[in-house]
């Protein structure tokens, strides 16, 4: 059993690819059983301990909407920080803030949509309102020195109004940076975007510069578009360790691009990702006995029942 890749340099591609992994955040947030705080933090340590460098821990939504991730206060006291990793935490709102400073975070992001329906079911704003939500945040958290990333939904579709239109997801976007975020990613929340869709979005942002994407497998789609968007130039994908997540207000949108389909793809081509296969996959089937159902991910399930998956 092949536990890496062949290795043959991909052309027109990064020599080196961040991970953004979400699997606590957007992967555990839409299990439907409440994982326990401390498996949760164990999950977080096996993530840092396979390599990775960026790893979004919780969220500070309110418990009603998001009751998954309800413990992110205890959560957050009980993670070991590794010297070298980030551990962003998404807040919606200045409340959020506050509990983020409340516990040393370094890094936040927020949650924007590009289309109007969306916002209105999953922000309660409009799509020009949304912004006021938003300004006071991203000022009062740079203002104390944190880092804040911004997400983009429904940047290729929308269940309710069909395609996005690009300029209108580079409206939304620019406006995020504007407000002074360092990093955009760009969400196709219900997997309905093809190649030839995310070179159109890149280019309509005039290139890669400050963006990131996120990607999710609902049409099989997500490792050809994060190919071309590497072609693109884009450097940071999200991603999620055993492929669980999706979107909780969009009931069309299945699991996160898997982290580990994503690590065997560019360690096929040559580019480094500083992650450890054998960990992640190692990770991912410890993490699915305690989610009492397989993994999604393909690399996964073809590794995760290997005898010699750590050599």
């Amino acid at each position: 059993m092949m536990c890496e890749p062949y290795r043959i340099e991909g052309r027109g591609l990064p020599e080196r690819v961040t991970v953004y992994e979400v699997g606590p955040r957007d992967g555990l947030q839409n299990e439907a059983a409440v994982v326990p705080v401390e498996v949760k933090a164990e999950f977080v340590a096996r993530l840092a301990a396979a390599g990775h460098r960026v790893i979004e821990t919780t969220s500070f939504v309110h418990p009603r909407w998001v009751p998954q991730l309800a413990d992110a206060s205890e959560l957050l006291d009980r993670v070991e920080r590794v010297p070298g990793v980030r551990y962003p935490v998404l807040v919606p709102n200045e409340r959020g803030l506050d509990r983020a400073l409340e516990h040393g975070v370094e890094e936040i992001a927020i949650f924007a949509s590009a289309t109007e329906t969306f916002a209105n079911r999953n922000l309660n704003r409009t799509l020009e309102s949304q912004f006021a939500m938003f300004e006071p945040v991203v000022a009062r958290a740079l203002g104390n020195g944190l880092r804040v990333r911004a997400y983009v939904s429904m940047c290729f579709g929308d269940p309710w109004e069909g395609p996005t239109p690009l300029a209108q997801v580079v409206s939304v976007g620019r406006g995020l940076l504007d407000l002074g975020c360092y990093e955009l990613s760009l969400g196709d929340t219900i997997g309905v975007g093809t190649p030839g869709h995310v070179a159109a979005l890149i280019g309509a942002f005039g290139g890669p510069e400050r963006l990131a994407v996120h990607f999710h497998d609902t049409y099989g789609q997500a490792l050809s578009n994060t190919l071309t968007a590497l072609r693109e130039g884009v450097t940071v994908v999200d991603a999620s360790t055993g492929g669980i997540g999706g979107c909780p207000y969009a009931e069309s949108a299945t699991g996160n691009l898997a982290t580990e389909d994503l690590v065997w793809m560019l360690h096929g081509l040559g580019v480094e990702t500083g992650l450890d296969l054998p960990s992640l996959v190692e990770t991912s089937t410890w993490l699915a006995e305690r989610l009492g159902r397989p993994s999604p991910s393909r690399v996964v399930q073809a590794l995760g029942t290997a005898p010699d998956v750590k050599e």
